[in-house]
């Protein structure tokens, strides 16, 4: 079928393999089947891929935005406060995480000509601020799901201001067309027959439920390769697990692996 990659349902089912009728595997690889059969990349004429979603989102408030409803965001500190006037950019002071908010900034600066006089919140958390039984109010978020009615909002990080990986990028990944290219590079260079059959994760331990991944590489080693990495709050061995934190690894050379782990972040 077109946009269907059959290597992706057979690195799929080498991982979990066909189970008993009815378990709750057999449920979620019907499902997870069912998905990639029946995916169609979208074509991407304009951000069309997105407009669905932004009309969506916006719907709701197609009668106005009260004044309130800004205030009490703001009050309860759900996000960051924006404010245009005459085009000029105002913030207030306080902000969860400055580098992401300059990657708002970045580009709302370069929207100032065209915007009126405008109030908005914007959450740079990483996770969204309206679930779906709490009353409407107008927060934009770049991350989430069904079971909540932020309004989605490009993420903050593929041009400035994105996330700080330190020490191999201290002040953010920066600009992301170009490191999209560097990837698209590595990749050719690592097809799939000739990546490591292992799998791979580097991270700090911001998470309790990382431990296992990284105990089962420690007895495992040829069948994963998990290891914590230092960050800023790293003060001894007892932050990596009992062990020294390992060398961290650039984002092209994630290439040479077959397969990722994405854990828990916080």
């Amino acid at each position: 079928a077109p946009g269907f990659d059959s290597s992706v349902l057979t690195v799929w089912r080498l991982f979990f393999p066909a189970a008993a009728p009815g378990s709750r595997w057999a449920r979620r690889l019907a499902v997870v089947t069912t998905a990639l059969r029946e995916y169609r990349p979208c074509v991407q004429q304009n951000c069309s891929c997105h407009r669905g979603v932004l009309e969506s989102d916006l719907a709701p408030f197609s009668g106005g935005i009260a004044e309130a409803d800004v205030k009490e965001m703001v009050a309860r500190g759900v996000g960051t406060h924006y404010q245009v006037f005459a085009h000029r950019l105002y913030r207030e002071d306080a902000c969860m995480f400055s580098a992401r908010c300059s990657g708002v900034e970045h580009f709302l600066l370069e929207l100032l000509p065209e915007l009126p006089d405008m109030e908005l919140v914007v959450n740079v958390r990483d996770y969204p601020q309206v679930p779906a039984w709490m009353a409407l109010r107008p927060v934009f978020s770049f991350s989430k799901t069904k079971e909540y009615r932020d309004i989605m909002y490009p993420a903050w990080t593929f041009w400035e201001g994105g996330p700080a990986v330190w020490p191999l990028y201290p002040t953010g990944l920066g600009r992301w067309d170009l490191m999209r290219d560097d990837l698209s590079k590595a990749a050719a260079q690592w097809p799939w027959e000739k990546k490591k059959t292992q799998g791979f994760f580097r991270g700090s331990r911001t998470s309790a439920e990382r431990d296992p991944l990284v105990l089962l590489s420690r007895r495992e080693p040829t069948l994963v390769d998990a290891a914590y990495t230092k960050n800023q709050a790293w003060k001894s061995d007892k932050d990596t697990l009992g062990m020294p934190p390992t060398k961290e690894i650039g984002l092209v050379d994630h290439c040479q692996y077959n397969s990722w782990y994405l854990l828990l972040a916080l």
